[in-house]
């Protein structure tokens, strides 16, 4: 079955958006005006220079020197001015420490061997990382900020760095660096995961299903953090009619704004859901900012859903908590309208249960009740409606669904049917039959859109009074 058009609940779980950095356009070009006239000048053709004539204090540095770890390359990039983070990530010699101090024993061991490295003074900013390590500890700092009162166990961290810095950078170390030395954006980031682990060793990073993202932007320091969501599986009970699955926006103002006077404000066209009454109290148990519900199909919202009920995933966004006990969950979710929806089999999933969820398609058991227009035996109409078990059914996309559905006509397999009541001009019959059977229209044809139906069969035009989902035959 297939329930009347609600809003989506359903985001985009595979992928997570990140931003998009442009060239931060570091650096500057100057140049120096030759004592030539204004016409000489004119006339002389601009030079330009592609970064191989680098000086430094009047002195030409020599771009040909062996790269690091040998002395000469050493020698050559405190010639160039690296900080000392970077002097050790490029050298590849083994130190005691790690870091700044690792880098301040290559640099002394250079002076020792020629104290003319001495007179170079160190610039006033690092050619490799534009002293970027020396915010480490800044950023450490607004990472635990964001993240005060959010229960995590792990993360996973982003690095937005300008494009022509690296760009300069892999250049440099690719001819200067020693083999192998680690670029830039992986060495930042290992620096401010180091610095996490000193102050929160519980933490792990991870590349895939972390408790929270965040990303750093170099440019101005800034640190967003993204708590993932957490995913609950389980089973639920509709045990009224009259509520739909998921929230339903107004169909006059959409669930735009604050709603509308057809509305009362409130931005749907049902006041409740199952969505709500299952993700409200999850919501505020583990404090979280919304939910959204990804169900195994869904039924009409005048169709009740009974049995061991429909599986379902909830989606609980931006939780401080991500771990509690489910029986604590259950009982809060059965004790919040327990004549309506009820759930059970609760257990933590992940993100891909989603997709496992919304695309497996079982075979369901359904009872339904109609009234006839004109009376028929209960021998016949016994006979004549458990001739359908076993048929394949051609079903039209039914009238109440085509402004949603594509045009086509779809073969759905009705597998048994069984305990046919006729009382007068009413019949009761339970059938189970193919995933993405219309029911409904079994039964009453929708106009022909479905055949054979019951009221082909019979002979009589059938009024649907109710319908029941009593199992969803999946795990």
């Amino acid at each position: 079955m297939t329930e009347e058009p609600s809003g989506s609940n359903t985001e985009n779980i595979e992928d997570d958006d990140w931003h998009l950095y442009a060239n931060a356009g570091y650096g500057a070009a100057e140049s120096v005006e030759a004592e030539t006239s204004v016409e000489e000048d004119e006339d002389t053709e601009e030079e330009w220079f592609d970064g191989d004539d680098f000086y430094h204090q009047g002195a030409s540095i020599d771009w040909d020197s062996p790269p690091c770890p040998a002395p000469l390359g050493i020698a050559h990039v405190i010639k160039i001015g690296v900080c000392d983070f970077c002097l050790h990530r490029i050298g590849g010699r083994r130190t005691k420490s790690q870091g700044f101090g690792g880098g301040a024993e290559l640099r002394n061991e250079a002076y020792a061997r020629d104290s003319e490295l001495t007179k170079f003074e160190t610039p006033e900013i690092c050619p490799l990382c534009e002293d970027l390590f020396d915010d480490v500890g800044n950023i450490v700092e607004r990472i635990i900020h964001s993240v005060d009162g959010v229960g995590f166990k792990s993360m996973q961290l982003g690095i937005h760095l300008p494009k022509d810095l690296l760009q300069s950078e892999d250049a440099i170390r690719t001819k200067h660096g020693s083999q192998g030395s680690r670029p830039l954006k992986a060495s930042f980031a290992q620096a401010i995961q180091d610095e996490m682990l000193l102050r929160s060793p519980e933490i792990s990073f991870v590349k895939d299903y972390p408790d929270i993202m965040v990303t750093v932007d170099t440019l101005t320091l800034r640190v967003d953090t993204d708590v993932r969501p957490v995913f609950i599986y389980g089973r639920y009970e509709k045990l009224v009619r009259g509520i739909p699955q998921t929230r339903w926006p107004c169909r006059s103002c959409r669930g735009r704004g604050d709603g509308c006077e057809s509305c009362e404000g409130t931005g749907l066209q049902y006041r409740e859901s199952v969505q709500d009454i299952i993700g409200d109290p999850v919501k505020t148990i583990l404090d979280a900012s919304d939910t959204s519900f990804h169900g195994m199909g869904r039924e009409d919202i005048d169709v009740r859903c009974l049995g061991s009920g429909r599986p379902f995933v909830l989606e609980i966004k931006n939780p401080k908590l991500r771990e509690l006990e489910l029986s604590l969950i259950e009982d809060k979710i059965n004790s919040n309208d327990p004549e309506k929806v009820k759930v059970n089999s609760l257990k933590w999933c992940n993100k891909k249960d989603v997709s496992r969820v919304k695309e497996t398609r079982s075979e369901k058991s359904y009872t339904i009740r109609f009234r006839i227009d004109k009376p028929i035996t209960e021998e016949e109409a016994i006979e004549s409606i458990e001739a359908l078990s076993g048929v394949t059914l051609e079903q039209e996309t039914p009238k109440r669904v085509s402004h949603r559905r594509a045009a086509k006509t779809r073969k759905r397999r009705v597998t048994t049917i069984s305990n046919v009541l006729v009382e007068g001009q009413e019949i009761q019959f339970s059938l189970r039959c193919e995933a993405g059977t219309y029911v409904k229209e079994l039964v009453h044809s929708d106009e022909g859109r479905t055949s054979p139906s019951v009221s082909s069969v019979i002979d009589r035009e059938c009024e649907v009074l109710w319908l029941d989902v009593d199992e969803i035959h999946a795990d």
